[in-house]
Order: C-alpha cells, then structure tokens, then sequence
C-alpha cells in the first residue's frame, strides 16, 4: 500500500485513483449472508442521512439520489468551471464519503464480512490524488469531459447488471456451499465426495 502512495505522490506513475480490497481471512458467514439485505438498512440510513439534503424528510428515494449528487457533483462541477479551484476541505469530504459508499458497497457486495464502519477503512483501501485544478484544467474541460463520459456511463449500466447477477451467483453459492470467492479461486468449492 505504501509503495503506491509513495509512486503516486512522488513520479505520478501509479493511477489517480487506488481501490483494494483485501480477501477475507475465514470464509463468510451463511447466516449474516442470508439476512445481508437486511442487516445493511441501518448503515444504508446513515449514509442517506449524511447525504440528505437541508430541506427535510424526503417523500421517496429520488430526493436522496438528488441530495447525494446536488450536494456533491454540482458545486464541485462550479467550483472548477468558474474558480478553477477544488478546496481541499471539499475534497477530504468527498474522498471520505466515497470510502464510507465503497465500505458499504463491499459489504454489501459479499466482499467482507464486517459491518462497515462510519470512519475506519477496514479492509476497505480506497486511495484519490488530489488534483490541482488551477494546473491540470483548462476553463471549461470539466463540461466537455462530462459530455464524453456518457458512453462510459452506459457501459457502467451493463456492468452494474452483470454485476448484481455476480453478487446473486455468490449468494446462492455460499448459502449452498458456505465457501468465499478465494476457495473457488483455488478450486474448492466446499464439495467433498
């Protein structure tokens, strides 16, 4: 972890952006894998409510989903087209709301075992340079790479499919099997003839 901290910070020839996300040590529980969707909705309704917004209780989920990306794409979005400039203080925010998200989506992802947590990493290793906007930003950049993402964004689309489908595959295995993704790696899936 050190080393590509230190490559990033130093002769910029890691990635940007570092997610790793250790394997857990035993295999995963099937009973905290079988009432997973239920035992995330209090950390879910913590993060719902950091990410809500000032104007009140929400009628429905898509007050939530504006809250989260009102409050942190469009300032962050005039920030840089009109100042040029991304606070640090703005940044740390973000960089730990978005470790808080990857945790929670780890968890529920059937990556870790533990709960996630308000504020340590865990097992969780999510890693964002700073960027220097007044350097690596011409004025009006931001809109434009927005505008090209968009073939991007659908591709995401049909990974995010694939990827529940993977996260439901997992499910079921390790409620019929109890093993975790490393023992299928190493080809062992806890059947024994």
């Amino acid at each position: 972890m050190s080393d590509t901290s230190s490559m990033a910070e130093g002769t910029g020839t890691s990635y940007p952006a570092r997610l790793d996300i250790d394997y857990p040590e035993t295999g995963l529980s099937r009973v905290k894998t079988l009432f997973r969707i239920i035992l995330i909705i209090p950390i879910v309704i913590v993060l719902l409510l950091v990410t809500s917004s000032s104007s009140g209780w929400g009628s429905d989920v898509w007050d939530g989903l504006y809250a989260l990306f009102g409050a942190l794409f469009l300032p962050t979005l005039l920030m840089l087209l009109f100042r040029r400039k991304y606070p640090r203080w703005w940044f740390d925010w973000n960089l730990e709301l978005t470790r808080f998200v990857t945790r929670i989506t780890a968890y529920m992802g059937l990556l870790r075992e533990e709960y996630p947590s308000t504020d340590e990493q865990q097992a969780v290793h999510l890693d964002l340079d700073y960027p220097d906007a007044s350097r690596d930003l011409k004025r009006w950049m931001p809109l434009v790479k927005w505008f090209l993402a968009i073939p991007h964004l659908i591709l995401l689309f049909f990974l995010y499919i694939a990827a529940f489908l993977s996260v439901v595959f997992a499910w079921f295995a390790i409620m019929f099997t109890g093993s975790s993704r490393r023992s299928w790696d190493q080809g062992d899936l806890g059947v024994h003839h």
